[in-house]
């Protein structure tokens, strides 16, 4: 090309590939100061509206249940936090390329930022638990925030000009000396340096305050929870029988401790419930006298404690998420008694019970079952203790014999009375069944799969749970051979799991082990395999082993 000497080519490359990266360190420190501004001004608000968490939740509702089962079944209950940080990684993305069009067009950039701050306002107004517009509010300051350090910052990246006269009167731009003598860079480096650091000082500063802040709101809740004395209960738990629990290298305990105990649900951020300003609201068909119930209240009820296993839907075949502990409550039959409330068999017009959470969640139970003589509970308490936050706390459900997408509201604050036919609950809408009993299973925890024992004795050993029917028999195969019955521990209740063990004398060689339950209804447990969805897995479990 005329008049472009080849030197001047090659000098634009660096100067174009410098231009890209600082862009994109614009838009990076933009991101991080609108996260940063959200962060602060949600704790104004209330924590669940800031951007990611608002964002995360509208993502958590619209995801397909097949996606979710997916999720849980590959990172656990890691699953929340996988999600957190894929939102973090694509906002990451998204300014960076922000900051790269911003350093051409700085108005086009900023417009891009403002324009996902209206994303993260509509997302976290939009949501089940937002009863204000005031929602909105982290998402979009933090976006005007981003918006205006972006074109602040992509302004310092413009060519330096300075004015040279060209006529009486007259001036027309041209490029300074500063700017020739910078590797002909032609940009303010010291001002974009400055306003970069100090972007991220501030950046910095304000979300700490904000996550200070956030943090100390749970403070009552906290303290509400500690200054808790649970009640001795009317009916207490009868002792757990000797030999209930074996003592068997990696069978897993008998009890569950609380910090090992499954967390399965839809919540980014566990609610922080001050115990001393919340209420219980029953209403709905059939309820005569409507209650709105406290904490304090309920401790001076007839509590009762019951050791229960609870099971998750999303557990696979020899999955993880199932427990056993120890809860103290208030029976949910008497509580629906003192309302007026009557099961369906007994004239009742509600046949679902709907229990909603303070975070919006809706769970709907058969009001039969409820209401059956089984220890369905409004639990207060676990393995001794006031509920932990992450499981419900001030109060949740627990009933024996359902899966918890069906049962255990957890962080519960209202239950209606209504019908299957009038309203289908949050798992329902998603396809999940309207009922879903807790079905037959059995694990091998013990030798873990792929796992090289030597020849000789090998105890095999695991658990069986059949809640609200209780477990009769565990059989045992290897390879293709016979089913052999093997040794059940004690059983504590019909609505706890059994551990079981069998001595297998192991030949060297590869080697399937294969378990099978069977209840107390005589029903065995099929070893036909399905899905988790729509009301819980089934098969039968087996590991495989080499035996040296």
């Amino acid at each position: 090309m005329a008049g472009v000497s080849k030197e001047a080519k090659t000098s634009s490359h660096p100067r174009v590939w410098r231009l890209v990266g600082l862009g994109a360190s614009s838009g990076l420190l933009a991101g991080y100061a609108a996260l940063a501004t959200a962060e602060l001004v949600s704790a104004a608000v209330r924590p669940e509206s800031s951007p990611v968490v608002a964002v995360g939740g509208a993502a958590i509702d619209r995801t397909p249940a097949g996606v979710k089962d997916w999720a849980i079944r590959h990172f656990g209950t890691n699953d929340k936090l996988v999600l957190q940080l894929g939102i973090l990684g694509v906002l990451t993305l998204l300014g960076l390329a922000l900051g790269v069009v911003a350093a051409r067009r700085r108005r086009t950039g900023s417009a891009g930022v403002l324009l996902f701050g209206v994303v993260g306002a509509f997302a976290a107004t939009g949501r089940p638990d937002s009863t204000s517009v005031v929602d909105a509010l982290p998402s979009v300051a933090g976006a005007v925030v981003g918006a205006g350090l972006l074109y602040r910052l992509s302004g310092r990246l413009q060519p330096l000009r300075s004015a040279a006269p060209v006529g009486r009167g007259v001036t027309a731009p041209v490029e300074s000396e500063v700017a020739r003598s910078e590797d002909e860079a032609g940009w303010d480096r010291r001002g974009f340096v400055v306003a970069a650091t100090a972007a991220a000082a501030a950046s910095t500063g304000i979300g700490l305050v904000g996550r200070s802040l956030n943090g100390s709101q749970g403070q009552n809740a906290v303290a509400s929870r500690r200054g808790i004395t649970l009640p001795a209960p009317a009916s207490a738990a009868a002792p757990i029988p000797k030999g209930a629990a074996l003592r068997i290298r990696d069978v897993s305990p008998f009890m569950t401790p609380g910090q090992d105990f499954y967390r399965v649900d839809t919540a980014l951020v566990v609610p922080k419930i001050d115990a001393n300003s919340w209420r219980l609201r029953i209403h709905g068909k059939g309820v005569t006298r409507e209650a709105n119930v406290s904490f304090a209240e309920l401790l001076r009820m007839p509590l009762i404690e019951r050791n229960i296993t609870l099971a998750c839907v999303s557990n696979e075949v020899g999955g993880p998420y199932v427990g056993n502990a120890r809860w103290i409550g208030v029976r949910l039959a008497d509580l629906l008694r003192r309302c007026g409330v009557k099961p369906p068999s007994k004239g009742g017009p509600a046949d679902q019970l709907v229990a909603r959470s303070v975070d919006a969640m809706t769970i709907g139970s058969p009001v039969e079952d409820v209401m059956d003589g089984r220890d369905a509970m409004l639990a207060l308490g676990m393995n001794g203790a006031p509920l932990p936050f992450a499981h419900g706390f001030p109060a949740r459900m627990v009933v024996p014999g359902l899966y918890g997408f069906v049962s255990a509201c957890k962080w519960i604050q209202d239950i209606e009375l209504t019908t299957f036919d009038d309203y289908d609950a949050y798992w329902v809408k998603r396809h999940w069944a309207r009922r879903a009993p807790i079905k037959t299973q059995s694990r091998i925890d013990t030798p873990k799969p792929f796992a090289r024992p030597k020849a000789g004795m090998v105890m095999v050993a695991g658990v069986a749970w059949a809640q609200h029917r209780g477990i009769d028999k565990v059989e045992v195969r290897v390879d293709d051979g016979p089913w052999r019955r093997a040794d059940l521990a004690a059983e504590d209740t019909t609505d706890t799991w059994r551990q079981w063990s069998f001595p297998w004398k192991a030949a060297s060689g590869g080697h399937t082990l294969t378990v099978r339950a069977t209840d107390r209804t005589g029903q065995t447990q099929t070893e036909k395999r399905t899905r988790t969805i729509p009301d819980g897995a089934s098969g039968r479990h087996s590991v495989v082993v080499t035996v040296d």
